[in-house]
């Protein structure tokens, strides 16, 4: 059985990324929890307020956002009342990213699902603040999806990787089971100007060739070592649906999360996006 947590905060974009994932998980027998995280709104609007006035408002707050989450799971239940599905939300006093985290270790929760962007939904940036948070601390598997995004289960994903670290074979058994319920092709995509690869290299590959069912895996080489650029071209060229990163110190990915704002990365992103979080859990 997987745990699924999504994070909501009302707005279109999050219950996209709900649709999606109770599509994508619905050959799976799955345990969904539909969480808001309301601190920071309680905080905005108190500044001005005493103690016992505080929490009332917090109180109030609290009713309101379970209220909200009923009226999430209702129509989540009217969409897709899958039998191997079950609903279940909580309002947690907390920031986002500390209410990921709690809930994701309590309940060891397999995969996050979110919108890359919530209520705010700047046109011009691949990831709201909020996400890019989350993506870059809560210690489990993240499953970002762009407000603009209708398809159905990945058919050709994408995989780019150096093979340096170790994977998990827990989060690689999230992949191989979109793998093996939708028939999807993966490819792992090596960006090196070298196709030569170190022993540590080789045992990570084989590691990776031995954790897919065989035949549905091709490995490529890409001379572009610009990872933005080759990422983005070949996910347009190959016509991927799902990317998948691994987010670990001297990654890809933490080249990408790390040194760029914002507003600058360069990574335009109009698929799902699974980042899986190879850090102590």
């Amino acid at each position: 059985m997987l745990n699924i947590l999504v994070p909501t905060d009302f707005s279109e974009n999050a219950f996209n990324a709900i649709r999606y994932a109770m599509e994508l998980f619905k050959y799976e027998k799955c345990e969904f929890l539909v969480v808001n995280a309301f601190a920071d709104d309680v905080y905005e609007n108190t500044l001005e307020l005493t103690r016992d006035f505080f929490e009332e408002y917090k109180d109030k707050s609290r009713e309101a956002t379970e209220r909200a989450l009923q009226k999430v799971v209702a129509e989540m239940l009217r969409i897709s009342p899958n039998p191997r599905h079950n609903y279940e939300y909580k309002a947690v006093f907390a920031s986002l990213v500390d209410a990921v985290n709690e809930q994701s270790n309590e309940l060891n929760v397999d995969v996050v699902v979110m919108g890359t962007k919530g209520k705010t939904d700047a046109r011009d940036i691949t990831f709201g603040s909020q996400t890019l948070q989350v993506i870059k601390y809560v210690k489990c598997p993240v499953l970002a999806i762009p407000s603009t995004y209708r398809g159905d289960g990945p058919e050709r994903i994408v995989f780019p990787t150096d093979y340096q670290i170790p994977y998990k074979r827990r989060e690689l058994k999230l992949v191989n089971t979109l793998v093996r319920n939708f028939k999807s092709t993966i490819q792992f995509l090596h960006i090196s100007k070298s196709e030569k690869l170190s022993h540590r290299q080789q045992d990570n590959r084989q590691f990776l060739e031995e954790s897919i069912p065989s035949g549905q895996d091709t490995f490529i080489n890409t001379d572009n070592y610009d990872i933005e650029k080759a990422v983005n071209y070949f996910v347009q060229t190959e016509k991927s649906d799902l990317l998948v990163m691994v987010n670990n110190r001297h990654s890809y990915m933490e080249s990408l999360l790390y040194s760029s704002t914002i507003e600058r990365l360069g990574l335009k992103i109009e698929i799902p996006f699974l980042v899986l979080q190879n850090l102590s859990r």
